[in-house]
């Protein structure tokens, strides 16, 4: 009966496929590219490993322990902070599955240690695991602070105005037609979505921005505010 209940319970799992909260993986071989997941889940609503499990979905079982221990190297050696997770092995089929639960983090941005000894952040975005964007590194730094003063004036006016006339632009656009170095334009994407003005839609690869719907053609759009 036990199995009978791990075998559907799994089986369940990969009848959803991969999406935001679920990945497969074949095999781990590098504790590293493992890495890049949990920090992917964590930094954004978290979500679960599918050990030993193909990417159509065909249970291949995971080979050895090793791939246990790597797990637990990914999330103490080669995340930043350090990423809890929750083990556990299903029998399925005969062979064994690793589920690895990763919980959203509280503090933010859960960074992955790469080769080269660099730390990158990465978000959940349907099926893959992207690297974050500066806007996002802002919208984490700005979390962590008990209070954000925001004012309205011509600076803010002036990107508010450009992104409600061009529709979506890329950091990079945005900044060039306001005249704004890149760190300031980050900050100021960064503050907007946080207050709900902007979205960030990731397309092709690419991180754009957008006025929120509900927002355009509002005559106050984003006035004094101290939170």
């Amino acid at each position: 009966m036990k199995q009978n209940a791990e075998t559907d319970y799994i089986q369940q799992l990969i009848a959803e496929g991969e999406h935001v909260h679920q990945d497969f993986k074949f095999a781990i071989s590098d504790a590293r590219k493992i890495a890049k997941s949990l920090s992917a889940f964590a930094n954004t609503e978290g979500g679960r490993l599918l050990v030993g499990v193909k990417d159509n979905g065909k249970i291949a079982g995971i080979r050895s322990e090793e791939e246990i221990y790597m797990i637990e190297a990914a999330a103490t050696m080669y995340c930043r902070p350090p990423v809890v997770t929750e083990n556990r092995v299903y029998r399925v089929e005969g062979k064994d599955v690793l589920e690895v639960q990763v919980k959203e983090c509280d503090c933010k941005p859960v960074q992955a240690v790469d080769e080269a000894g660099k730390a990158w952040a990465y978000v959940r975005i349907a099926d893959e695991n992207i690297l974050a964007s500066p806007v996002h590194l802002q919208i984490w730094n700005h979390e962590k602070k008990k209070e954000v003063v925001v004012t309205y004036t011509d600076r803010e006016k002036r990107v508010l105005e450009i992104l409600g006339s061009q529709g979506m632009l890329t950091l990079n656009k945005c900044g060039r037609l306001v005249h704004l170095p890149r760190p300031e334009v980050c900050r100021l994407l960064a503050d907007f979505i946080r207050f709900g003005l902007v979205e960030q839609v990731f397309r092709e690869h690419t991180f754009f921005y957008r006025l929120k719907e509900d927002v355009k053609g509002e005559d106050s759009l984003f006035p004094t505010v101290n939170r």
